[in-house]
């Protein structure tokens, strides 16, 4: 990137006028990014060879022997301990270099081998304690102690076969959101490998085209959902070894699937003695303060190692394996010092006041710049609820270069609407407004429901409509008005949210068929039992059940949404719009889509604008037989559109109750 080309105005203020009071938070934005980026890279021609910290600190074998090197620049005294020195605290001293960086090296090959047990012995003044090394790439927890230790890793190479997976042009994300421990039928944890032969398949066959993987760095307490993580450079031991990731990675890329990963930059577990905090016995280097909700600590992003760290982790994963692009965690909380709790973001200047922690905001550009720098063709999606503006702009015209950021209102609305509102009172311009207001030029991914509706405290789409028939009503055969509205809404609200709801589209494994019941961590309360977290295939598996037919719908509503190229298009326009008789009617990508979210009422001769002439067909209905509906839409009928005097281009319908149709030109 060409700083000096950076000049304001920018172009965001064009893009979305409303801005042009906040040119000036604007310019400051971008004068923190490029003094960060002149900080950083100075002497290195590209981002991409500064954030090479991997491969300097850390355990690397050389030529002749191995050197282990560490910043700790509180520390007086570091000292490399293990299973190769029968953990002797004074065999092997490192030498203390400048900024506080310690080294040591190790001659002959087998001085230390691959898979033994390291940690490093640290004091700092009197006080003299264990650490491991802040770049480690595997550890494993000690079954006695319940504590993690770092290993050395330096297997053979893997076979990758993935040639050529940076080169593959992305088509807009269809996504498959899964935590890998919890993704198989049986009570326990999954591995990598069980996930790449049992589930990847599973994705592929619906349709999706991107998986995004949840809790793959490491983190001690399994209940976190991978949330307080310790070492960043670690896949989780949990399921697997590094190269039980590769694994995945590789099949995952020749199925044709890419593959985000969930990062946390935004804090960081606050356990001593096996993540970063109190590193070398003092309270700040890569990290400073606590989160007040979370109980954990943050990262100090003004820190020029701070940045090294985390932009060399983003490159590690990429370059060691082949992620294709990362989703951001907690990026709310990352770019407010008051990590926008209890704030309502109701105007503009909420976003570039004193509020706005501008170092944070400037490594997340960095961080954007880095991984299209790696390769050009990744994503990167933003968990930002409070919608800065510019998130998903290029850092050229002033935004921070995400590609999306999720559209977190989506699923708020449904559950509130379906919690708290009348099947008869609901708001068909509401809805419509919610699926598809976004900032300008901005793409979203949208969603109905993901992990955080499926948590233990919360319900599912489904679990909330049909509640306790979960458990009794969900035989083919059983029919109740419960159950007949939630099987024809849960198709519907899917089918709508993602033809309108975003420029990509999200959900978590299991929902697609109505996964009953919540996820519930082994914990003290529940018995440290891994019943409620799994998930139940055999329940989609079994032709005499309804989940059945929702897996069906919305393996036949994403490929039909790929095929179709629909996403590609920029956005649904409204075609109809009937609050009495709640309808909704819209086109995007040459489809045309019409929903009926009447609870009884069935229009027999609905006009259906077009605004062109031609026949049309109706190629997806949740109304289908197939998908547990009546069967009452025609696939057979062709409907011609005509030119009426009064209405229009356009033709006649009938419209069952909650139904919805995808309607294509011939």
């Amino acid at each position: 990137m060409d700083v000096s080309k950076l000049i304001p105005p920018y172009s965001m203020t064009r893009i979305d006028p409303w801005l042009e009071p906040y040119a000036e938070g604007i310019e400051t934005r971008m004068n923190t990014f490029k003094g960060k980026r002149w900080q950083l890279v100075q002497d290195h021609p590209t981002l991409s060879d500064f954030a090479n910290g991997h491969l300097y600190f850390g355990v690397h074998r050389t030529a002749d022997g191995w050197v282990v090197r560490e910043w700790l620049p509180g520390a007086d005294e570091v000292h490399l301990i293990g299973d190769f020195n029968d953990w002797n605290h004074e065999s092997h001293p490192l030498t203390r270099g400048e900024n506080g960086n310690w080294e040591i090296t190790l001659a002959g090959r087998d001085a230390m081998k691959h898979g033994q047990h390291i940690k490093l012995w640290v004091r700092k003044g009197q006080n003299a304690f264990e650490r491991l090394p802040a770049y480690t790439t595997s550890v494993q927890m000690d079954p006695v102690m319940r504590q993690l230790c770092a290993l050395v890793w330096d297997p053979e190479p893997f076979p990758w076969t993935d040639e050529g997976y940076k080169d593959r042009k992305p088509s807009a994300p269809m996504i498959y959101e899964a935590h890998v421990g919890m993704a198989q039928d049986r009570e326990g944890i999954g591995t990598y490998r069980e996930f790449a032969d049992n589930i990847l398949p599973r994705i592929q066959d619906l349709g999706y085209n991107t998986v995004q993987l949840m809790a793959i760095q490491e983190h001690p307490y399994y209940g976190s959902f991978g949330y307080q993580v310790t070492n960043f450079f670690a896949p989780s031991s949990w399921y697997g070894q590094p190269e039980d990731l590769k694994y995945l990675m590789n099949k995952a890329h020749e199925m044709g699937l890419r593959v985000l990963l969930d990062v946390v930059h935004s804090h960081a577990c606050p356990n001593v003695g096996e993540g970063l905090n109190m590193l070398d016995g003092t309270d700040g280097m890569y990290l400073e303060g606590w989160h007040p909700a979370w109980g954990t600590r943050l990262f100090n992003y003004g820190r020029i190692e701070t940045m090294h760290y985390l932009l060399s982790n983003l490159k590690y994963w990429m370059d060691e394996f082949h992620f294709d692009g990362f989703r951001f965690d907690g990026v709310t909380s990352m770019i407010y010092h008051d990590h926008g709790l209890g704030t309502a973001f109701t105007d503009y200047g909420m976003y570039f006041g004193g509020n706005t922690n501008q170092d944070a905001v400037g490594y997340l550009q960095l961080a954007n710049e880095l991984i299209h720098e790696v390769n050009p063709n990744a994503t990167t999606v933003a968990e930002d609820m409070s919608g800065m503006p510019g998130m998903c702009l290029p850092i050229e015209d002033g935004g921070i270069g995400f590609d999306y950021r999720l559209a977190m209102g989506e699923p708020d609305y449904w559950i509130k609407l379906l919690k708290d509102t009348r099947d008869e009172d609901w708001n068909m311009q509401a809805i419509w407004h919610e699926m598809t207001t976004r900032r300008p030029q901005e793409k979203v991914i949208g969603y109905c429901e993901s992990h955080d509706q499926a948590l233990v405290g919360d319900k599912t789409i489904m679990f909330r409509m049909a509640d306790a028939e979960m458990y009794t009503g969900m035989e083919k055969s059983y029919h109740s008005l419960t159950m007949d509205r939630a099987i024809a809404l849960h198709k519907m609200i899917r089918l709508l949210t993602l033809a309108s709801g975003g420029n990509g589209y999200l959900n978590f494994m299991g929902n697609e068929f109505g996964h009953p019941e919540w996820i519930d961590f082994p914990r003290e309360g529940n018995g440290w039992s891994y019943k409620y977290c799994r998930r139940q295939w055999h329940l989609v598996d079994d032709d005499r059940l309804k989940f059945q037919w929702l897996n069906d719908f919305d393996r036949a509503m994403i490929h039909l949404a790929g095929d179709a190229h629909l996403l590609e298009d920029s956005g649904a326009v409204n075609l109809w719009m009937d609050q009495d008789r709640k309808i909704i009617a819209f086109k995007r990508e040459g489809l045309v889509f019409l929903f009926d979210f009447h609870g009884s009422y069935s229009e027999q001769h609905f006009f259906l604008p077009t605004w062109e002439e031609g026949d049309y067909e109706v190629v997806l209905s949740t109304d289908e037989e197939r998908f547990g509906g009546q069967g009452l839409v025609s696939h057979r009928m062709v409907y011609e559109a005509r030119f009426d005097q009064e209405r229009g281009y356009g033709f006649e319908i009938y419209v069952p109750a909650r139904t919805g149709m995808v309607i294509k030109k011939r």
